[in-house]
């Protein structure tokens, strides 16, 4: 059946809407932030759908004042003739009951994303207002909802122009924690969205300021537009590679590009879903890379025959690209429903991108040999951070404990109830020292700053004493060998001085976590300590100031009464200070670093940590005005 007839044939139904607001959580993950923007991204899924399928070229999202959003396409509009099984419109059905849409293999798409006809029935459903209107056939239909029940029947406004569906929801502050979509959260999906769907126009449009702010996303380029996107703050050793074709019935779609750096920066999707653990597509893109560098360098003798061949990760480093698939029928597997299971798509991406990569590779000697350099230099890196590693391993098992000499441990041996503080200098450990809980409080103190992963090889990493001390002490190795389930304590909190310097040094130690140890940012076991800015005294009586609004709190305008003291360091607080304002369970404030957009944060570490200075340069400039208690 040809997907140009779509009609309330193709509309099937798996039965039952009332679970969605007794347990919202199984279906939008929950009720906080994350679970209220899934809302838009089950409408704004639908609307690409009709996209992918070749109907839709336009969507816009709009932010109303008083929490409320629409999401309208240009695609085919939803069917509104009779439903002959459930006998009411079939915009209706798809409205009104879970597992009701034209995902199902009845032809009424090709290839879907989003939740298969999940999505548009739990918006309805967690909404205390819902409108949806329908443009087909010449006409403009309507109907109405409120937590998910139909408080108008469907009715034909009149005569109209076009096709689409347009959708206007208002999230149930029953439901929801917030209510309050962020733009830049919005933001990055549709972005990501438009990157992954050539040439499909989104617009994000914000009405509820006094100011209206609208962004248009649109990339005739497709993924090679983002690849260029991710990679503009690098230096590239080769035009970007890319191709696009079709075999057996998967959609493949490849674009990549080496660069100067040492990290490699994989995005792969499947049916515009970002399949975070990869699966049987990222498995085949990255066999079909090795194969094609390992057999143009021995093609070329750039391998001798008594070398080994280079490693799968040896020929990632550097590399950016993005993998995206479109299939019928994905199937979904993992912890999080996010790694493509489907076996076939392996070698499909396997055969196309080694057939690319080889061709490229003869016609481009010059960018050929630059990346089998580049992968053997990996190599050499790799086999010397081996040696600094096994040579860390045999110093720790002859001293014993396996643990480093300055690292102050604490009692409990249970993981859960642990914490290290990182402290910046030998004599503010020791005052951390002093105010520790040495129950379940671990003092690890660091001399000067560490190495910046950013730009630096693995072995050059591996050789930094610092480093291999925090390796070393966390016990869970790192890279490729990192284990959580022997990370010694679940509180890693880093407490360095409220200055330009201490700043420097909390980003080096972010950086390295977040290129080596991503589990511990991404799984919330990285935190900032928050020291006061000011001790406040008057009399017997003490405060701490944590911000220049804090202290005015206390001492008012003037504040004549009052002897004030700004804490440039840690080391001007004694060991009792330290615990009352910044270690003591309770009293402290800490700040739990998260990854929420690993895009971002890619983006953020290289413009910060990578080579470009006018990157940095144009970071600054930019958010400059935004710094607090800056320290010249």
């Amino acid at each position: 059946m040809s997907s140009n007839n779509y009609t309330g044939e193709q509309i099937e139904v798996l039965k039952g809407l009332e679970a969605v607001r007794k347990r919202p959580g199984m279906y939008i993950g929950n009720t906080a932030e994350r679970g209220l923007h899934q809302l838009v991204y089950e409408a704004v899924d639908n609307a690409v759908d009709e996209a992918l399928a070749g109907y839709a070229k336009n969507v816009s999202v709009i932010l109303y004042k008083g929490g409320a959003c629409s999401v309208e396409d240009d695609g085919r509009g939803i069917p509104v003739d009779l439903h002959a099984e459930e006998k009411m419109p079939s915009v209706e059905v798809v409205m009104t009951i879970l597992h009701a849409g034209g995902k199902f293999g009845k032809g009424g798409y090709k290839v879907a994303g989003g939740l298969h006809g999940v999505g548009i029935s739990v918006v309805n459903a967690l909404s205390e207002e819902m409108v949806t209107r329908v443009k087909r056939d010449g006409y403009q239909y309507e109907i109405r909802f409120s937590r998910g029940l139909t408080t108008q029947k469907l009715k034909r406004l009149g005569r109209a122009e076009g096709q689409g569906t347009y959708q206007w929801f208002k999230p149930d502050t029953e439901m929801f924690e917030t209510t309050e979509f962020h733009w830049d959260v919005l933001a990055k999906r549709l972005r990501e969205l438009a990157f992954l769907n050539r040439g499909l126009a989104i617009v994000l449009r914000d009405e509820r300021g006094d100011q209206l702010r609208e962004r248009t996303f649109k990339f005739d380029g497709g993924i090679i537009s983002f690849v260029e996107w991710l990679n503009e703050k690098k230096d590239p050793l080769h035009p970007i590679v890319s191709t696009h074709n079709e075999r057996d019935g998967v959609d493949v779609e490849v674009a990549m590009q080496w660069t100067d750096t040492y990290n490699e920066l994989i995005y792969s999707y499947a049916n515009n879903i970002n399949t975070t653990e990869g699966g049987m597509h990222l498995t085949g893109f990255r066999t079909a890379i090795s194969n094609a560098v390992n057999a143009y360098a021995r093609k070329r003798g750039m391998l001798k025959e008594s070398e080994s061949n280079l490693s799968t990760d040896d020929c990632m480093e550097g590399l950016t690209a993005v993998v995206s698939v479109k299939l019928v029928d994905p199937q979904f597997e993992g912890q999080t429903k996010t790694k493509l299971g489907n076996a076939k798509v392996r070698n499909i991406v396997y055969g196309l991108l080694n057939e690319r990569l080889d061709f490229f590779f003869e016609e481009n000697p010059k960018f050929a040999r630059a990346i089998v350099d580049k992968c053997m230099q990996a190599q050499r890196a790799r086999e010397a951070a081996k040696k600094a590693r096994d040579l860390s391993r045999r110093k720790n098992a002859l001293d014993g404990s396996g643990l480093p000499g300055k690292l102050v441990d604490c009692k409990s041996t249970d993981p859960k109830e642990s914490e290290i503080f990182l402290v910046e200098g030998d004599s503010a450990g020791g005052t951390a020292k002093g105010g520790r809980d040495p129950n379940t409080q671990a003092i690890l103190p660091l001399r000067g700053k560490i190495i910046n992963v950013e730009k630096a090889r693995l072995d050059k990493v591996l050789a930094n004493e610092e480093i291999r001390t925090m390796i070393t002490a966390l016990g869970t190795g790192f890279g490729d060998e990192f284990d959580e389930s022997k990370l010694r304590y679940h509180k890693i909190i880093v407490m360095t001085d409220a200055d330009v310097d201490g700043s420097h040094i909390r980003t080096l130690l972010l950086t390295f976590f977040y290129r080596q140890m991503k589990p511990l940012v991404e799984n919330g076991y990285v935190y900032i300590a928050q020291p006061p800015l000011y001790g406040i005294r008057k009399g017997k009586k003490q405060w701490y100031a944590y911000s220049e609004i804090e202290l005015k709190s206390v001492v008012g305008e003037d504040g004549k009464d009052f002897a004030i003291q700004q804490y440039k360091g840690l080391g001007e607080m004694d060991a009792e200070q330290l615990a009352v304002t910044t270690m003591e369970v309770g009293n402290r404030r800490l700040k739990r670093i998260t990854v929420e957009d690993a895009v971002e944060a890619e983006q953020i570490f290289t413009d910060l940590m990578g080579d470009k200075v006018e990157s940095r340069k144009q970071y600054i400039f930019e958010y400059a005005r935004s710094v607090k208690n800056l320290d010249l």
